[in-house]
């Protein structure tokens, strides 16, 4: 008998385990851990984050460009035919998904959080990276593998990003030239050149579809501003001299916005002309200029910023500007410079996407 109770007391053994009871105050908490990471990021997030989208969609333009399969090129040129064209679809998908992520966190930071965004648009340097989303949605446009330039919606779309460019223009332009808190003598520093660059991809972008008076009138604006600009910054007046250390590598726009204007001016014309040309070598001597001058960015190299993705964008610039000078020129020349300006644009922008990643945490937190 006492054999058959002990067996009956060890089959009567159960094994409990509780189970995690999520109180109110449990969820009270995770919901104000969310809200506290939210208000972070949006508070955090700024429009000079658009650097990194700007550097994404220039390099697929850039990307579509090289592996283009029409046309008879040099021999140098098909280098690039072995990029396989899903790598380009992939850096296109990637660069479409981190402008809508970054849009929509831009659009609810200006609901959420509108008067940082005034903030923003009263400094000197903020104000300009506004213009970053419309150039790098309409870099994207150009770069979109399924987008016909001559559909309807290819101009609906062109007006719609277009719309906050203008704005910007003539409450920025206008306070240039008449009485107003901005003061081109005092503002005026290297990023006002993203003025310049959106209305010249603008109408890099309208003359893709043969929208001529709509190219060529945001190519006066961009044009004509550029030259007061670019006048203005090379006199370097004292009181436009006060950029901060970690925002130097944005003197790489001075041979951006002339870049861009080759080729906007290409895309109008139909062909790289002498007018394009000077705008070319103009782009690519203040490029050697600022290369041959590594100590004007060595301080600010000393820790990773956002700054930093201001390398890649008039890199890539200048090498779409090349392909377009090498195709109308010819030659082994003009192929090697090419390939040299490409080669140099893809290792700086995956080095500074390499950086970004072993750094994520900067930028967030």
């Amino acid at each position: 008998m006492d054999i058959k109770d002990n067996k009956a007391a060890h089959t009567q053994i159960e094994l409990v385990v509780d189970s995690p009871i999520f109180t109110t105050e449990t969820r009270l908490g995770m919901s104000i851990i969310i809200k506290q990471a939210i208000y972070h990021t949006l508070t955090r997030f700024h429009a000079g984050y658009f650097r990194i989208t700007l550097s994404l969609c220039s390099q697929a333009l850039l990307w579509k460009v090289l592996v283009d399969e029409g046309g008879d090129y040099h021999l140098l040129r098909r280098v690039f035919r072995l990029i396989p064209l899903t790598a380009f679809l992939l850096l296109w998908l990637l660069s479409l998904l981190i402008l809508v992520s970054f849009s929509f966190l831009y659009i609810t930071r200006c609901f959420l959080h509108f008067d940082m965004v005034k903030a923003e648009f009263l400094h000197k340097v903020g104000v300009n990276y506004l213009f970053a989303p419309s150039i790098s949605w309409l870099l994207l446009l150009q770069s979109a593998p399924f987008v016909d330039p001559e559909a309807v919606y290819y101009t609906i779309i062109w007006w719609v990003l277009m719309g906050p460019v203008l704005v910007l223009d003539v409450k920025i332009y206008g306070q240039w030239f008449t009485k107003g808190k901005r003061f081109l003598s005092t503002d005026a520093n290297p990023t006002s050149q993203l003025s310049v660059i959106a209305n010249l991809v603008g109408a890099w972008t309208a003359a893709r579809r043969e929208q001529t008076e709509s190219a060529i009138c945001m190519f006066s604006l961009g044009i004509t501003h550029y030259c007061v600009l670019f006048v203005t910054l090379y006199q370097r007046l004292p009181s436009n001299d006060r950029l901060p250390l970690k925002l130097r590598p944005v003197f790489f726009l001075f041979f951006a916005a002339p870049s861009t204007a080759s080729l906007a001016w290409d895309s109008i014309i139909g062909k790289f002309d002498s007018s394009s040309k000077m705008l070319f070598f103009l782009s690519l001597f203040l490029f050697m200029s600022l290369v041959s001058r590594p100590t004007l960015f060595r301080k600010s190299m000393k820790k990773f910023n956002v700054a930093w993705w201001a390398y890649s964008f008039p890199l890539t610039a200048l090498a779409l500007a090349s392909t377009r000078y090498a195709q109308e020129v010819k030659g082994g020349i003009p192929h090697a410079l090419m390939i040299v300006l490409s080669v140099i644009s893809l290792v700086v922008s995956l080095a500074l996407a390499v950086f970004t990643v072993m750094n994520i945490n900067i930028l967030i937190y």
